[in-house]
């Protein structure tokens, strides 16, 4: 039974945390396919003093139709206070 944008996407963080203990401080997008759900996350890599230069990552998630993630990359790091994206 395929699961609601919102349920993926909660299922998504709480997984991610779970397996990487990073914090996850926000959702950057999700999309359904004919296989599931591709969630896009964004996690503390590292905290900073200042917080402007945290090192956050930008997390690529895939979940099955029935909500259980199946893959998880990391696609992207930045400091805080950069705008524009760090490939890896």
């Amino acid at each position: 039974m395929a699961i609601t944008c919102s349920k993926a996407i909660k299922k998504a963080r709480t997984e991610l945390h779970e397996l990487t203990g990073l914090e996850i401080s926000s959702t950057i997008g999700a999309v359904q396919d004919d296989d599931g759900w591709k969630i896009t996350l964004e996690a503390i890599e590292k905290k900073s003093i200042p917080d402007s230069m945290d090192i956050l990552a930008i997390y690529e998630t895939k979940m099955n139709s029935d909500g259980d993630l199946i893959e998880f990359n990391r696609i992207k790091m930045r400091k805080r206070i950069d705008t524009d994206e760090m490939d890896i």
